[in-house]
């Protein structure tokens, strides 16, 4: 999977792996140094390899250590890789003999709410986001369900997407609850992936003619948890903060803001935190994020369209791979490249990727030289041909 994913990647930018400078390496799930091992498939030329860990924003973080080499004038052409082979069923803890690193979260919870040992705690602290937005903002548990609707009904034509099934809004809100509110199809499938950015200078672009196609990381943000996360909110908990620190750090740099933005690619792990990440990253007020779902201002045809992919609920959620494939499907978008799922004038695009613990990370993207952007022409087309490595698509 790395392997494919590093040379697709190095073929659509036109390089040799020989003139990459340095390398960063997203994975949770392998021993040490596996970000070596995966990229020696590709070539040996002893250039610096870093390898991250930052739970579910891995491929994010990733990304955001090659930015700043590039930015930093450490690095003229970065790699940044991510990728996962996980176990089966939910995430849990593999180190019992020390501090879990997500139990002052667990503290909330059980200040908060009441805690069901039978259920992963993964759901019950997103479930619980979402019941005290429910609360606290007369939101449904149809609103929160018709976000699963919009992302299994975008992924149908995602060819990367592990689950690419349409269902109604009845369906979703008939299958087996896991946590209140939350349904199984409106939880993410434990997956596996790879997906792969190369970042490369100004200089680097114009050098190797690449300007028809590059597209310009406007801002990158970066938020870890403060005091709110720790004191009486879920919501809090689960990284409202942090996200809306990261968002707020990407649009400053960018000299945006929310409104200019068309396509998003945001983290929707459960359907409750795609709910409370609208209203963190200013796409709504606070507590309107159930107006945005029933007005389909987030979907094609309303203001935004959020997870055009289908998002991690349907095209699954390889943890180090995840940020990575949210910046591949936005960059395909800015590029024209999408076929019958692409954004109709998608000029700017924003990415959100979060991993209790806990780092949120947000991006801003647009073409580097839009007066000369050259729609995609080779074959095949990454964005929309079917993937060398089929999706298990079994539910």
């Amino acid at each position: 999977m790395a392997k494919e994913a590093g040379e697709r990647a190095l073929a659509d930018a036109g390089i040799s792996y020989s003139e990459v400078e340095q390398a960063v390496v997203g994975y949770c799930y392998g021993d040490s140094t596996c970000g070596q091992r995966a990229l020696y498939t590709i070539g040996l030329t002893g250039i610096p390899i870093v390898n991250v860990n930052n739970n579910c924003s891995t491929g994010s973080s990733a990304l955001f250590l090659a930015k700043q080499l590039v930015a930093g004038g450490n690095a003229d052409c970065v790699i940044a890789l991510g990728f996962e082979k996980m176990e089966r069923g939910s995430l849990s803890a593999k180190y019992t003999d020390r501090t879990n690193p997500l139990d002052k979260h667990v503290e909330v919870m059980l200040k908060t709410r009441e805690v069901n040992v039978k259920t992963p705690f993964a759901p019950q602290m997103f479930g619980n986001a979402g019941r005290e937005h429910m609360e606290k903002y007369k939101t449904t548990k149809e609103q929160i369900a018709k976000i699963a609707e919009k992302n299994h009904r975008h992924s149908a034509l995602n060819p990367y997407s592990q689950f690419r099934d349409i269902y109604t809004l009845e369906q979703i809100l008939s299958s087996p609850v896991i946590h209140e509110p939350l349904t199984k199809l409106q939880c993410c499938p434990t997956s596996d992936g790879a997906a792969c950015a190369i970042l490369a200078s100004e200089d680097f672009v114009k050098k190797h003619k690449l300007e028809h196609q590059a597209v310009e990381i406007l801002g990158a943000g970066m938020g870890t948890d403060m005091p709110g996360s720790f004191k009486d909110s879920c919501i809090k908990m689960v990284g409202f903060e942090l996200s809306q620190k990261a968002a707020r750090d990407a649009f400053s740099q960018a000299n945006l803001s929310p409104s200019d933005i068309q396509v998003v690619e945001l983290h929707d792990c459960f359907s409750a935190n795609e709910l409370i990440t609208y209203e963190a990253l200013g796409l709504c007020e606070e507590g309107k994020a159930g107006e945005l779902v029933s007005s389909n201002n987030n979907t094609y045809g309303g203001k935004y369209v959020v997870n055009p992919s289908g998002g991690l609920i349907s095209k699954g959620h390889p943890l180090g791979a995840t940020g990575l494939a949210q910046c591949a499907e936005l960059c395909w978008q800015l590029r024209g490249m999408c076929g019958k799922r692409q954004v109709t004038n998608a000029k700017v695009a924003l990415q959100h990727n979060i991993g209790l613990g806990g780092a949120a990370v947000v991006m801003i993207y647009r073409l580097g030289f839009p007066d000369k952007w050259k729609p995609y022409q080779s074959v095949p087309n990454p964005a929309i041909e079917e993937p060398i490595i089929k999706p298990n698509s079994k539910l």
